[in-house]
């Protein structure tokens, strides 16, 4: 038994659907995690927004235009009244209640009920297509199964019990349908998973239930060994090990979220990257087997800010560095590289938002000096030590590229530099040529 998981572009229109229908229903007992149509979510933070304005009009205009949209797409999809007309009684329910919030006062647990409709009415929309072509499939609420607690955490053990019971007690199903993005919090509020949402969500139930393999379908045919928006000739990597996925996804691969996959890697469930728009592509496996004396891909993350504090006291001094570090805790601040000298720290953060705030307390530290407008560039395989020359060939690829920063060490799987962004489309394409050209 597998679980898939679709995106919104995936599911983004009827014709979509139908070809997820397809691939869903393949002889396999699936659960099936889907997110809502792709533009729906974002038609609803509007919609949202406008209502925390208290500007109904609007609101409601957004409501009926987004109202019209489904209304076009449960013609295009069903082929027989009766499946039309339990989608438009769906649907009604829902826009009825989208309107409700009108009257109520706008609080976070609202905008989250608001979010929570987009993949309410993916999934009923597939789930009554699919019996609509005779397929023995169930709708599972994710409120019903999937909640946090009071830090965002799942519970894990809950997840597990709910479907193995509710497995054992609909044998006969050949697919489950069931939403990525929702959930409960400990006040049973609807809530929302945040970091990698859908993604997340197949994640827990493969590896609450140690499932065969967690399969992630979006547009894009696999992790790529380097971005191909900047780099021609990018080529899929087709093994990954959890670490290295866990790397290149926080250093700028966007198709999976950096934690999503910690359930799977825990419990060993390999996870697939596939493509909706070439099915038969085997995408990329992520495991936890290592693929020794292999550079594996090139990733960059954008919008970085570096900063260096620079103090003599630092020299031989204790609680220097705690000190430092607890400047950014103080200001929920996450750092991404650091390096240290003698005399100096040199870090970096991709969230500015407290920057001002950083900068003046860390002044009782030392000189403080920040760049702006950096990029982190990563490399990305099996590094560890014992594997000489891949050090001195990524060096030789970056020779004419300015570079800020260098951590190496931390990591057996990742080599990272900092530059400007100004340099980041070189600094890709010497990588690529250095480690990749055949």
């Amino acid at each position: 038994m597998k679980v898939l998981k679709f995106g919104g572009t995936s599911v983004g229109s009827p014709q979509r659907m139908k070809e997820v229908s397809k691939l869903i229903t393949n002889g396999e007992r699936n659960i099936v995690v889907l997110s809502a149509m792709s533009g729906t979510t974002n038609s609803l933070v509007e919609i949202a927004d406008y209502f925390k304005k208290r500007n109904f009009e609007t609101a409601h205009s957004l409501i009926n235009k987004l109202r019209i949209k489904y209304e076009a797409h449960v013609k295009d999809l069903y082929s027989t009244e009766a499946a039309a007309q339990k989608t438009t009684e769906l649907l009604d329910e829902v826009f009825v209640l989208l309107r409700s919030f009108a009257n109520a006062d706008f609080t976070p647990s609202v905008e989250k009920a608001i979010l929570a409709q987009g993949e309410i009415m993916s999934t009923n929309m597939v789930t009554n297509y699919l019996e609509e072509c005779g397929v023995k499939v169930r709708l599972v609420s994710a409120l019903d199964y999937l909640r946090i607690d009071e830090d965002g955490e799942p519970y894990l053990s809950q997840i597990t019990a709910y479907w193995e019971d509710f497995l054992a007690q609909n044998e006969d199903i050949e697919v489950f349908i069931t939403q990525g993005f929702i959930c409960r919090n400990d006040n049973n509020e609807i809530d929302n998973l945040q970091r990698g949402g859908s993604d997340y969500s197949a994640c827990l139930i493969g590896a609450a239930l140690k499932l065969d393999e967690i399969q992630i379908w979006t547009d894009i045919d696999g992790m790529h060994n380097n971005d191909p928006r900047v780099v021609d000739g990018t080529k899929p990597v087709r093994q990954l090990h959890f670490e290295e996925a866990a790397e290149l996804a926080y250093f700028g691969a966007k198709i999976l979220h950096p934690t999503c996959i910690l359930p799977a890697r825990f419990t060993g469930v390999p996870v697939r990257l596939l493509n909706t728009m070439e099915p038969e592509a085997p995408g990329t496996i992520i495991n936890n087997e290592m693929r020794q004396g292999a550079i594996k891909a090139v990733a960059a993350k954008d919008n970085i800010t570096a900063i260096k504090i620079v103090s003599s006291r630092m020299l031989l001094a204790k609680g220097y560095l705690r000190g430092i570090f607890e400047t950014f805790e103080r200001h929920n601040t996450s750092i991404d590289m650091v390096t240290t000298s003698e005399v100096g720290v040199s870090l970096s953060i991709d969230n500015d938002t407290h920057l001002h705030a950083i900068v003046e307390d860390l002044k009782e530290s030392g000189t403080v000096i920040v760049d702006k407008d950096m990029c982190i560039i990563c490399v990305v395989g099996d590094l560890r030590s014992q594997n000489v020359g891949f050090e001195s060939r990524i060096a030789s690829a970056m020779c004419d590229i300015p570079i800020r920063m260098i951590s190496y060490g931390g990591s057996e799987h990742n080599i990272s530099f900092l530059i400007h962004q100004d340099h980041k489309k070189a600094a890709l394409q010497a990588l690529s040529r250095e480690l990749f050209s055949e």
